[in-house]
């Protein structure tokens, strides 16, 4: 069983430590070393453009790592923080570029989840970490999940259990006093619109943040992003082929078929992305030819969902539903 003490030893070696947090679980190392967050880009597989998250104990660390906190963002931080929010804000002249993919904003949060908040505040430092898996591939929810991932690569492993959101936190940058959704999370536009006023999409202006590309959050079988009233039709080409597919839908198979494997996630927002990585990555050790996944409906609550299967499918460009 790995300790809090064992884990702030680890960090002040320089290595790196997994983490849970209550969106998905982190791959964290010193924020402050530079060579420990080299470790953290090869590991991954990342590029070296694509910024870190800066996880904090509490708003009194800010100080060392940003240069200005408008005031939208102010308002953000105290209403959301702690919690699965990720404000992008312009960094601090002594921040290592390294972090930030070589802008000058930094991505940072404070985390809700009690192993978190323990850790870091046992730390006392900042701790940059992205989620604890390969680059571009799904997010880890649970310990296991990393030790899949890395094996021996990574040995110090806090087990918080399954992260109880289940997916990554909503970014919002706040460059310029002005705010720019980023990236959808259980934290929705509607909510930070009330706290904010005006949202603004992401734009030409906006910095690089994770999670941005256009294909990430994927399992290795082929993913695609199917309308509900084409399911059947889908699997029943697939099935003529004698092929194996997995479903991921919203409701319950009409038939069994023995080349079929179905998942019925059901029709609640926060309950599917609770369970999401976990599920995709279980039909994605099946050996079937593709992942069918029946698209969410176009409303908020789903919006988070929607943008990572849309990055996860294998269907085409973010916002395209295979009808056919």
């Amino acid at each position: 069983m790995v300790t809090i003490d064992r884990a702030v030893r680890a960090l002040q070696a320089g290595e790196l430590v997994a983490f849970p947090t209550e969106t998905v679980y982190g791959l964290g190392a010193n924020a402050a070393n530079k060579e420990a967050i080299a470790r953290i880009f090869a590991l991954k597989g990342r590029p070296a453009d694509h910024p870190l998250i800066v996880h904090l104990a509490g708003p009194e660390q800010l100080q060392h790592w940003v240069a200005e906190i408008p005031p939208i963002a102010a308002k953000l931080a105290a209403r959301f923080w702690p919690g699965p929010l990720t404000l992008i804000l312009p960094k601090a002249a002594q921040v290592n570029t390294l972090v930030t993919g070589g802008q000058d904003s930094i991505g940072v949060r404070i985390p809700a989840h009690p192993i978190a908040q323990q850790l870091l505040g046992a730390f006392g430092g900042a701790i940059a970490a992205p989620s604890a898996n390969r680059y571009g591939r799904l997010s880890p929810t649970r310990a296991e999940h990393v030790r899949e991932e890395f094996g021996d690569a990574v040995k110090t492993i806090l087990d918080g259990g399954d992260s109880p959101i289940g997916i990554e936190s909503t970014i919002v940058a706040c460059l310029g006093n002005v705010a720019r959704l980023l990236r959808p999370g259980f934290i929705t536009r509607t909510q930070i619109e009330q706290t904010v006023g005006v949202v603004l999409d992401r734009g030409a202006e906006a910095p690089r943040a994770p999670g941005d590309r256009r294909q990430h959050y994927a399992p290795f079988t082929p993913l695609a992003l199917v309308a509900g009233t084409q399911l059947e039709a889908r699997i029943d080409e697939h099935c003529r082929r004698n092929e194996k597919v997995a479903v991921l839908a919203m409701r319950a198979a009409s038939q069994a078929r023995s080349q079929v494997t179905w998942v019925d996630a059901g029709k609640a927002p926060a309950a599917y992305a609770h369970q999401l990585y976990g599920r995709l990555r279980t039909l994605d050790q099946l050996g079937c030819v593709r992942i069918l996944v029946e698209a969410p409906p176009i409303l908020e609550d789903w919006n988070a969902v929607l943008d990572r299967l849309q990055r996860a499918s294998a269907a085409g460009p973010p916002g395209r539903v295979d009808s056919g």
